[in-house]
């Protein structure tokens, strides 16, 4: 093959390949999400979040997930977190809520987004934060793995960087619905099932392992609930007595046959539009 032939291959090749992901500008905000296809970092011009002392009945995680963020935005060693638990109690806006804690106090920060889809680019991702003089916590929400689900595999890439080892200025935070990030009969099916029961799972449970903080979230009592709406009350100017307060959101609870954050923040904001008061949903 003459030295032309090769020259235009090469071309062809160049032409069919996707053209690099362009530097981000990370001076344009503090949350960012990941995208594919074309790889790229997207700047969020405002962050849905609910104020942290809003959050009630997470004391213990809010003070630990804090100071860890804090160590982290300032240079110092910290752990990657997973928070896991019940629905709806607020892991994802703890996650938010620190973040724009850790801003108030001067330290720099960034958020990027990742979905649990896109954990297979994450080493793309690293390349684009790594050496950076910016910090970035990468979140990633409602993380779970099925059956033959080999994304579990991508995301060693962030807990434990491989050769070169996690970038220095990142750090991860997952949500999960699950202790193991997998269902427990998936666990126990695997168990039964293979040859060797123990190495069958131990690779997939072992992921959770490599979180330094595992922060629980169970469900809220019902005096919390309603000091959650109550909170939201006073913050966002609605004024109700209590009586009435405590049996509509009682009944509202009853209804939707739960009781959780999430629940208490959907009666806050029916109760708003039926007193005529605007808050950012």
């Amino acid at each position: 093959m003459s030295n032309t032939e090769l020259t235009r291959i090469a071309e062809a090749l160049e032409r069919m390949a996707p053209a690099p992901a362009p530097a981000p500008e990370f001076e344009a905000s503090d949350g960012f999400v990941w995208h594919v296809e074309p790889d790229r970092l997207e700047p969020v011009a405002e962050i849905s979040r609910v104020e942290i002392g809003l959050l009630v009945g997470v004391d213990r995680s809010r003070d630990t997930l804090l100071q860890n963020t804090r160590q982290f935005a300032a240079g110092l060693p910290a752990n990657n977190a997973l928070l896991w638990g019940a629905r709806g109690m607020g892991k994802s806006s703890l996650v938010k809520a620190v973040h724009a804690q850790i801003l108030s106090e001067g330290l720099n920060l960034k958020i990027v987004e990742l979905q649990r889809e896109d954990l297979p680019s994450v080493a793309r991702l690293l390349n684009l934060l790594r050496g950076r003089e910016e910090r970035f916590l990468l979140f990633c929400d409602d993380l779970s793995f099925s059956h033959d689900d080999q994304h579990y595999k991508s995301l060693k890439a962030v807990l434990d960087g491989g050769i070169e080892g996690r970038p220095e200025n990142v750090v991860f935070y997952a949500t999960s619905n699950r202790r193991h990030l997998m269902p427990r009969d998936m666990i126990e099916n695997e168990r039964s099932s293979s040859i060797n029961p123990s190495e069958a799972v131990e690779e997939k449970v072992s992921l959770s392992d490599r979180f330094g903080l595992w922060l629980g979230f169970h469900p809220c009592t019902q005096d919390e609930y309603l000091a959650m709406i109550r909170g939201y009350c006073n913050a966002h100017g609605v004024d109700i007595d209590e009586d009435t307060l405590w049996a509509e959101a009682i009944e509202w609870q009853a209804t939707r046959g739960a009781r959780s954050g999430r629940v208490a923040w959907q009666y806050f904001v029916d109760l708003a539009g039926r007193r005529g008061v605007a808050i950012k949903a």
